[in-house]
């Protein structure tokens, strides 16, 4: 079987490589013939943190804040005691009490999403992102263009980005996006695996419905009470039999059971939705306090959206009882738009009608039906264009002085 060695690039097969001696070897019968990709960022925000503060390298580190807050990112060594992403805080740190605890700086890892994005559309074109920290590649035609294969240019990107960004990856490479999304969750962190067409049905035979992303806990409970916990019993089930049993998904899972997925990677869909969310210290009941609240997101949204130069013509508003249950309500625009005060005018009616003393631990706000910033918020269709120009003029100040230097009346809590 060829391969190469992944730290020098040079042909290389055994155990370990004759030109520099390394043990991180790449070897596979389909390396030279697969050309979709998916790069994930290693535990991207808490590797950052670490990046900009050595001093926390050796040290377990969560991303999140607040009591009843989340979990953002966990870094490797937190991840040992068991902390994972959207666990409680309170679990967490009950976990691993010792863990250096920092607040997400979303403006920061945009900035080095974009970096590592830019390196990626120097390959190829065809760049899907998924989300700030993982994308797919399709580099189908791209040998001769770069003189080597994808296995190889994926190489070379993942230590240029450990090298120049100063963070590491990890890649899937395979035939289609399904399999690479798995294979890049198989040797992480700053892995590298394959998975070829030869051997896709019987690697996935032994797996857990779980392992097809996308099976959510209702679908899997739904499988679960028909007696479907693994792959090989979708596989061994005639299509059209799971079409009659589960419609849609009934097909679906037949596909993705036997290791075909049609999906194109699309650099057109690259962001569905910009939004944010928060969990409260204590249940809020009271209207005036979720105003506030909510006007805090609405500015961080509008931060986001700015930062992404993006914009969106649908508003949502996400709230979550006490009892866990989620209420979202959403309303559209003429146009879309970036700004916080419009953001927080359309979704404060929103809040006000499911205001009606219910206790919430939770509120959140986001944009959807995403547009370029130049076709957001045109003059003529503000109400009031003194707003939008003293958002944008507090915006110049927050980008040089910091955000906390200019708090709107509306931002502060009641008394």
């Amino acid at each position: 079987m060829s391969g190469f060695c992944r730290d020098c690039l040079a042909d290389a097969e055994g155990a370990r490589c004759t030109a520099c001696g390394s043990r991180r070897l790449l070897v596979h019968r389909e390396l030279y013939e697969l050309n979709i990709a998916h790069l994930d960022c290693d535990a991207f925000y808490a590797a950052i943190e670490k990046r900009d503060d050595p001093s926390l390298l050796d040290k377990p580190l969560i991303i999140g804040g607040g009591k009843r807050g989340v979990v953002s990112t966990a870094c490797y060594i937190a991840r040992i005691s068991g902390v994972r992403s959207a666990m409680p805080m309170f679990q967490a740190l009950k976990l691993c009490p010792e863990a250096v605890v920092i607040r997400p700086d979303i403006k920061k890892y945009t900035e080095v999403a974009r970096a590592v994005r830019a390196a990626m559309r120097a390959l190829t074109p065809l760049v899907e992102p998924v989300s700030l920290d993982e994308a797919y590649l399709d580099l189908s035609g791209t040998e001769r263009l770069h003189g080597t294969s994808a296995a190889r240019t994926m190489a070379r990107l993942a230590k240029q980005i450990e090298q120049e960004i100063g963070i590491t990856v990890s890649v899937g490479l395979s035939y289609n996006k399904f399999l690479a999304k798995l294979a890049s969750d198989l040797d992480k962190p700053r892995g590298y695996a394959v998975i070829g067409r030869a051997e896709a049905f019987e690697f996935l035979r032994s797996k857990p419905i779980s392992f097809i992303r996308g099976v959510g806990d209702a679908t899997a409970a739904r499988l679960a009470r028909d007696g479907i916990t693994r792959i090989a019993q979708l596989q061994d089930m005639a299509a059209d039999d799971l079409a009659k049993r589960y419609g849609k998904t009934g097909w679906w899972l037949a596909n993705m059971a036997r290791a075909q997925d049609a999906r194109p990677v699309d650099p057109d869909a690259e962001m569905k939705s910009i939004s944010g969310e928060t969990t409260f210290a204590a249940d809020i009941a009271d209207f005036e306090t979720l105003s506030h609240l909510l006007w805090d997101q609405a500015e961080r949204v509008s931060a986001r959206a700015k930062a992404a130069q993006m914009g969106g013509r649908t508003i949502t508003l996400k709230l979550k009882t006490a009892r866990f249950q989620t209420r979202t309500r959403a309303s559209s625009l003429d146009a879309p738009t970036q700004l916080a005060h419009r953001i927080f005018e359309v979704a404060s009616p929103m809040l006000a009608r499911e205001a009606d003393g219910t206790a919430f631990r939770l509120i959140g706000v986001g944009l959807s039906q995403l547009a370029p910033s130049g076709d957001c918020d045109p003059p003529d269709l503000l109400r009031d264009e003194r707003h939008a120009a003293a958002e944008r003029a507090i915006d110049a100040v927050r980008a040089k002085f910091g955000r906390t230097i200019v708090t709107k009346g509306r931002s502060l809590p009641r008394r």
